[in-house]
């Protein structure tokens, strides 16, 4: 089974614990394969934002049932990996970008765009075809086959900080 048909597969479960799918992906661990499974507070930080625990548990056994109903394990044995893609995710997707509008971002550029293939600032929008960041040098809009990889920063408050 590829990544996007066990993504189809395990959506309706995440989806019914009120959660968002965010990312589907096969890896080997010492030899063994590894099914990774993200799952996020459908609505993101607006609805609360964060899976605790007990939800990624719960959804880690729904899940667990829901593979082993399907015969996913048929072909070679596996191991259920469910988590939340964390405070600095890797945003891979155009929805990805879309969910982290107004946050800070550190996105590689394939070619260099103004001389640097490295640029951080706040994500001002993402459509369709590309990302907006604002950073010192302003506005970069760069389309989503010119990024190499992309990621959330999380900003640390200072102790003592009151914003």
């Amino acid at each position: 089974m590829r990544e996007k048909e066990v993504g189809d597969l395990v959506r309706p479960v995440v989806e019914a614990a009120g959660l968002e799918l965010w990312e589907v992906s096969f890896g080997l661990q010492g030899g063994r394969r590894i099914l990774r499974v993200m799952v996020d507070r459908a609505g993101g930080a607006e609805n609360g934002g964060g899976v605790d625990l007990d939800t990624i548990a719960a959804t880690s056994q729904r899940l667990s049932r829901r593979l082993d109903l399907e015969g996913f394990e048929e072909d070679r044995p596996y191991e259920l990996e469910v988590s939340s893609p964390g405070l600095e995710r890797a945003l891979r997707e155009p929805r990805h970008f879309e969910r982290s509008v107004g946050q800070q971002v550190k996105v590689k550029t394939v070619e260099p765009v103004d001389g640097r293939r490295v640029h951080e600032g706040a994500l001002v929008s993402a459509d369709a075809e590309a990302i907006v960041i604002a950073s010192e040098g302003g506005e970069l809009r760069v389309p989503y086959d010119g990024v190499a990889s992309a990621r959330t920063v999380f900003e640390w408050k200072k102790a003592g900080s009151r914003t």
